[in-house]
C-alpha cells in the first residue's frame, strides 16, 4: 500500500500557510515602507551633516579615474572615466542606518521581551517541579504510614 501524495496545490498551500513564508511577506512590506523613513533621514539629517564639510549631495562626490572626466547635467559621461563613491558612500550609510534603527528598535526589544518569556517560563516550570517533588513526598509519607498501620493492625489479630 503506498501513501497518498499531496497534490501540487495542497503543498502550495502548506507552502503558503507556513509561519515563515508570511512572517518574510510582512518583513519585506515593512521594510519597502521603512525605506521612506532612511531615505528622510539620510536627506534631512544625513547629507546637512556631510554638507557642512563639503556638499549636500553625496552623488556629486567622485574621483577621475582617466582625466578628463567630464559628465553631463543627466548624468552621462562624456569623457574620462568617473568612479561615482559618492553614491556607494550614500547607499551604505542608508544601510547602516537602517540595520541600526531595525537593531535597535526592533531586534533587541524583541529578544530582551523574549529572554524575559523564557525566565518567567522556566520559573513557572521550577515551581511546579518543586511542587510535584513535594506532592511525591507527601504520597510517600502517606504510603509509609498505611504501611506502618498495616504491619501494627496484623499484629494486634
Amino acid at each position: 500500500m503506498s501513501e497518498k501524495k499531496p497534490s501540487l496545490w495542497e503543498g502550495f498551500k502548506a507552502f503558503l500557510m507556513r509561519g515563515n513564508v508570511v512572517d518574510l511577506a510582512v518583513a519585506v512590506v515593512i521594510g519597502a515602507a521603512f525605506t521612506n523613513i532612511v531615505n528622510s533621514v539620510v536627506k534631512g539629517v544625513i547629507n546637512p551633516l556631510v554638507g557642512a564639510i563639503g556638499t549636500k549631495n553625496l552623488d556629486s562626490y567622485s574621483s577621475c579615474l582617466k582625466d578628463p572626466c567630464t559628465v553631463s547635467a543627466d548624468g552621462t559621461v562624456l569623457s574620462g572615466i568617473p568612479i561615482r563613491w559618492g553614491t556607494v558612500l550614500g547607499a551604505t550609510l542608508s544601510f547602516v542606518i537602517t540595520a541600526a534603527v531595525v537593531y535597535f528598535l526592533m531586534v533587541l526589544p524583541m529578544s530582551k521581551y523574549l529572554a524575559r518569556q523564557e525566565a518567567r517560563r522556566k520559573a513557572r516550570e521550577g515551581t511546579q517541579e518543586v511542587m510535584e517533588v513535594t506532592e511525591l513526598e507527601v504520597l510517600k509519607e502517606i504510603r509509609d504510614a498505611l504501611v506502618a498501620q498495616r504491619g501494627s493492625g496484623h499484629d494486634e489479630r
